[in-house]
């Protein structure tokens, strides 16, 4: 019988790998990392959906934005032609600006007046007898009484304060004093207190009076029938014209009600000779605000083209391209702007009969000659056209308040797109969730199977060594 060397015989039974860490008991799978790589490959395609709608609501939402804000800034731009009454634009000249200056608002008539001023209004100044002591000098104690005109207020004089200095200040700091400034001026004979006005007009006179009984001030009072202590520097008088050749005074030498809706700011006398008044309409400040609507509405163009554009060389897409918002408020200002309007005039009915024509790239332009020459020629006409009731800046005001009204066509698809981005959200929460439940079942069968792997490993090296030791038993028996 033949026997074999336990030296060259080989197990019966080989297992893979038997000298590893896996077969002594480790861990066979990496659970963490194949669990993300199969929960991200399930997340992929649907992640990217919900960020690809996400990011396109978020764009629209944007440019909702963006043609709100610009439509907003367009419609303020219409504030001054968008009524008749807005072109009541009036401007009041004066042929003689060293007599007086004017102003007009919009309730002014037009016309010419004839205007002589003989006087104008002017405020009451005193100057005190001199006191010899200078503003230091002790002039007394007690309690004054200052009046300008119908306003009053009281003063009293003590100790701390009974030099003329002190008069001084104690009249400036007065509360509801009502405009009298007293002042130091220092001549060769003294010091003397200056009582001055602020108020012009011949009833507003200053007054001084002693109320404390006694005559510690007297010589700081003044008032009718007792002018001694005071020279009148300055006499109070109310200003006189004549406007049109009807009389008028006035306490101020700003006049607000003697023309209805003009202001005269009086600045000297010319009498034996006149000014003249001119009240007009202010063409140049229409023509203004028709240049500054046509320069809104162009800068609209501008930033709301982009919005529904779409560029054939990169292939991209406006976020509002094909919008029925973008596109039916485009149409809306379209029509407006071409619309034929009801004047009263067979010439100046549309935009170009006034200079404004369509360029094509959407912008307008204006010839201001043109416009110019309509404003001159039917200045109603042109207001019409304008702020008529059917004029084309009344319509389009109407047009975008109805637009950006809290219940129109841009609230209504905000709230749409609001929805879409918070219904978007709750699908990325669902899918955070249905993906942890995923994760979660996705590790408790991968780490039972990668438990039952190593047990297997483990069982297996057991066998390994088991059968690696027959050869020898056999060995032995045959001896």
């Amino acid at each position: 019988m033949t026997t074999t060397s336990s030296s060259t015989s080989a197990p019966v039974v080989s297992i893979a790998g038997s000298n590893s860490a896996a077969a002594a008991g480790g861990s066979v799978i990496n659970v963490s990392s194949l669990v993300s790589e199969l929960v991200a490959a399930e997340r992929a395609p649907q992640d990217a959906l919900i960020s690809s709608q996400t990011q396109a609501t978020t764009a629209q939402i944007s440019a909702l934005g963006t043609l709100k804000g610009a439509l907003s800034s367009f419609q303020s731009a219409l504030s001054s032609l968008d009524t008749q009454s807005s072109f009541n634009v009036q401007t009041a000249s004066s042929s003689d600006q060293s007599v007086f200056s004017a102003n007009a608002s919009s309730s002014a008539v037009g016309g010419s007046y004839s205007l002589t001023v003989s006087s104008l209004a002017s405020a009451q100044q005193l100057v005190s007898k001199p006191f010899a002591g200078g503003s230091s000098a002790t002039v007394g104690t007690g309690a004054l009484q200052v009046a300008l005109g119908a306003g009053s207020f009281a003063v009293t004089i003590d100790g701390s304060n009974n030099t003329l200095a002190g008069v001084a200040a104690a009249i400036n700091s007065a509360s509801n004093n009502p405009g009298v400034t007293a002042t130091i001026i220092t001549g060769t004979d003294g010091a003397h207190l200056v009582l001055s006005s602020s108020l012009t007009g011949a009833a507003n006179t200053i007054q001084v009076t002693e109320t404390d009984g006694g005559t510690g001030l007297s010589a700081l009072t003044y008032g009718s029938g007792n002018t001694s202590h005071y020279t009148q520097n300055a006499a109070p008088q109310d200003a006189s014209f004549t406007l049109a050749g009807v009389a008028y005074t006035s306490p101020s030498n700003t006049v607000t009600n003697a023309l209805s809706g003009v202001t005269l700011n009086l600045a000297g006398t010319n009498v034996g000779s006149s000014a003249t008044l001119t009240v007009a309409t202010n063409t140049a400040t229409v023509q203004s605000n028709i240049a500054g609507f046509v320069a809104a509405y162009n800068a609209l163009v501008t930033t709301i083209a982009p919005l529904g554009s779409y560029d054939a060389a990169s292939q991209t897409a406006g976020p509002m391209l094909g919008d029925p918002v973008l596109s039916g408020i485009q149409n809306q200002i379209q029509r407006a702007l071409n619309a034929v309007v009801n004047t009263g005039s067979s010439t100046y009915t549309t935009l170009p009969s006034v200079g404004i024509t369509t360029n094509k790239d959407g912008t307008l332009s204006l010839n201001q000659a043109a416009l110019s020459t309509a404003l001159s020629g039917s200045f109603g006409a042109v207001s019409q056209l304008f702020g008529g009731a059917t004029g084309i800046a009344a319509t389009l005001n109407t047009q975008l308040t109805n637009a950006l009204d809290s219940s129109g066509v841009i609230s209504a698809r905000s709230q749409t797109l609001v929805t879409q981005e918070n219904s978007l959200t709750d699908q990325t929460n669902a899918l955070d969730a249905q993906m942890a439940a995923l994760s979660t079942s996705l590790t408790q069968q991968y780490s039972a199977l990668n438990t039952l792997l190593s047990s297997l490993q483990t069982q297996s090296a057991q066998l390994s060594q088991q059968f690696a030791t027959l050869p020898q038993v056999q060995a032995k028996s045959n001896a």
